[in-house]
């Protein structure tokens, strides 16, 4: 660890002799016209509580060109995104490529009037690194986050203190917006987006046509994985759930899942005695127009759930370790249930009475 901490402090210390630029404590910005935006460091859900800050460039600047560095991960997420004008998917493994390598530096050489990279969770070298290289007139970045200080802030000209100490419960849609605020850039819109079309809408309807009972007519969607374990409700939960708001409502559900959940998928084409629609590894927009078709969304704390955000369809979301107040999608119908770290203390009638509460409002 010490030796791994002593290069990574050299290879700092090389950068910032030949990287650095003076700091401009100017909070005045030339209106830009072309504008690039960092963020291949945060995961999907991140980047989608993020959109706030995509929507409030383009309500300050509504001429502006977007473009925005994504990783292979968290893409998904923007493809199609009103606000966002171009992505460019970084994949650091791929560098060794040549012709990558130099499709890349082409990309970041293309004149940009302001580059930005936005900091939530945690400050990253490479998406700094990234900025600093590409031919942007003027640079914003974090000077600090939570009071640790950036370590490659000599990266950028214009540099922010982020601090949510003192806020602990602030939505991460809100704090997007804290690195560029300083500039007069802000929205007070912090719901997330995702721009789905009529094709997506198409393909949602046919996949509920093929597995649907025309005699029922409630829809209900489940997203029963999680990256993280910890953020993963027992399946057996999910399973009795499933039967108790049958056993009232007789609705169609269908899962959300990727290959990776097949485990999960089997586990409660087992145990659940009732059928249910599969909707695996499709696009990120085709999911967001099925759940927009939905009368209701159950989901645990996830990359999907900040999906489900994006629509108006009331929202169920299941908490552990996070803080909800923090993650939570915005919006009106989006509700969470958390009762400590342990996720499992959620109990299956703590989620089923807000499922009837729900449920029963769309009835009346």
């Amino acid at each position: 660890m010490a030796r791994k901490n002593f290069a990574s402090q050299l290879v700092n210390s090389i950068f910032k002799i030949f990287l650095s630029i003076p700091e401009n404590p100017s909070r005045e910005l030339n209106p830009p016209k072309k504008i690039l935006i960092v963020r291949q460091h945060n995961q999907l859900g991140d980047l989608l509580a993020g959109v706030s800050l995509f929507r409030a460039l383009k309500e300050t600047y509504p001429d502006s060109h977007i473009s925005l560095v994504v990783s292979p991960l968290n893409y998904p997420g923007v493809i199609k995104n009103k606000y966002v004008d171009r992505i460019y998917i970084f994949n650091k493994k791929k560098l060794i490529n040549p012709f990558y390598f130099f499709k890349s530096l082409n990309f970041l050489k293309e004149k940009y009037d302001l580059a930005i990279v936005p900091v939530v969770v945690s400050i990253s070298f490479t998406s700094n690194l990234l900025a600093r290289l590409a031919n942007a007139r003027t640079r914003i970045g974090a000077n600090s986050l939570n009071g640790k200080i950036n370590s490659s802030v000599y990266f950028f000209d214009r540099r922010v203190d982020l601090d949510w100490r003192n806020h602990p419960d602030s939505n991460v849609s809100e704090r997007s917006l804290d690195i560029i605020r300083p500039f007069g850039i802000n929205t007070e819109n912090y719901r997330s987006e995702i721009t789905f079309d009529e094709d997506d809408l198409k393909a949602a309807n046919k996949f509920v046509d093929e597995f649907a009972d025309k005699s029922k007519h409630v829809l209900i969607g489940l997203h029963v994985g999680a990256g993280k374990p910890n953020n993963r409700w027992s399946l057996n939960k999910f399973a009795a759930l499933i039967e108790k708001i049958n056993s009232k409502y007789q609705a169609n559900f269908y899962l959300t899942e990727g290959w990776a959940e097949k485990e999960e998928l089997n586990y409660l084409a087992k145990n659940v005695d009732i059928s249910f629609g599969k909707f695996i590894n499709k696009p990120i927009p085709q999911i967001a127009a099925l759940i927009s078709i939905s009368d209701l969304f159950i989901s645990n704390d996830t990359g999907i759930m900040h999906v489900a955000g994006t629509t108006d369809t009331p929202q169920i979301s299941i908490f552990g370790p996070t803080n909800p107040f923090n993650w939570t999608p915005i919006g009106m119908n989006k509700y969470f249930i958390r009762k400590s770290e342990l996720i499992d203390d959620v109990s299956v009638e703590d989620v089923f009475h807000l499922c009837e509460l729900i449920l029963n409002k769309r009835e009346n």
